[in-house]
């Protein structure tokens, strides 16, 4: 089973698809609410890997109960950025939360208006996974 970090240095969005629970909750650096299920979450991966540029992961810390940190650096409108993605798993090996954190501000900033330009066909996205899911 290929790891998430994995997954996303060789930019495999379907094995990063794969690796999502259906209940996974996406918890934005740049929105306050955080977004609930596997078709959101996977969209705005999937975005965010078009956004961010020169992304490498740089280390990575692993809890003894199971979650990680992958501390990441990349550019956004090229503004250097850095930040983390704290996953948890289930008994699955599923990811269940995501959480990102990023700085500086003005990355934070610049990742924001990037996402936002992007949203309508982001959420366009997710209800296309779940119309083939019911069918």
């Amino acid at each position: 089973m290929s790891t998430f970090r994995h997954a996303i240095e060789a930019r495999d969005m379907d094995a990063v698809d794969a690796l999502l629970a259906e209940n996974v909750v996406f918890r934005s650096p740049v929105a306050f609410s955080p977004y609930p299920g596997k078709a959101i979450t996977s969209a705005i991966l999937r975005a965010v890997s078009e956004v961010f540029e020169d992304f490498v992961y740089v280390r990575e810390i692993a809890d003894p109960e199971g979650g990680h940190a992958l501390i990441f650096e990349a550019k956004v409108d090229g503004l250097a950025i850095t930040g983390c993605d704290f996953l948890t798993y289930d008994d699955d090996g599923k990811i269940v939360d995501f959480m990102v954190m990023v700085r500086p501000l003005r990355a934070a900033e610049a990742l924001a208006r990037e996402m936002g330009a992007r949203f309508e066909a982001i959420q366009a996205q997710a209800l296309s996974y779940l119309e083939r899911r019911q069918q």
